[in-house]
């Protein structure tokens, strides 16, 4: 049986990729010794050293975890768990949108509430 090799570099490189993150943005994230190129030498080691992995780790913000252990499988595994054809499909049952709204009319409200009560101890 093969073993399976961890190659930290690709990994690091497929979360990036699934998060939406690009190559210059981490390494803005990471600091002004860090560019383009830097991170692309990084995703091509096969093993990152445990302290910088966990500066890229929080900068993605994901557990180093994430990264020491990613694979094909297990991303598939988890994906295919919100479009299962075993006739359960996730569906949200409510309006994302409406939650904004109600959530936003009772950050208004407390607002209010809060400048009648600043407004009540500056005329005393």
């Amino acid at each position: 049986m093969a073993e399976n090799i961890i190659h930290q570099g690709r990994n690091l490189k497929r979360i990036r990729e699934i998060l939406g993150i690009k190559q210059d943005a981490l390494a803005i994230e990471l600091g002004d010794d860090w560019n383009q190129q830097k991170i692309s030498l990084l995703e091509q080691k096969e093993e990152i050293d445990p302290k910088l992995l966990e500066q890229v780790a929080k900068a993605l913000k994901v557990p180093t975890d994430a990264i020491k252990t990613f694979s094909d499988e297990a991303a598939n595994n988890f994906i295919n768990t919100f479009h299962d054809n075993s006739g359960f499909n996730y569906h949200c049952t409510f309006n994302p949108l409406n939650k904004v709204v109600e959530l936003y009319e009772r950050l208004l409200a407390s607002e209010k509430e809060k400048n009648e009560l600043l407004q009540g101890k500056a005329k005393k």
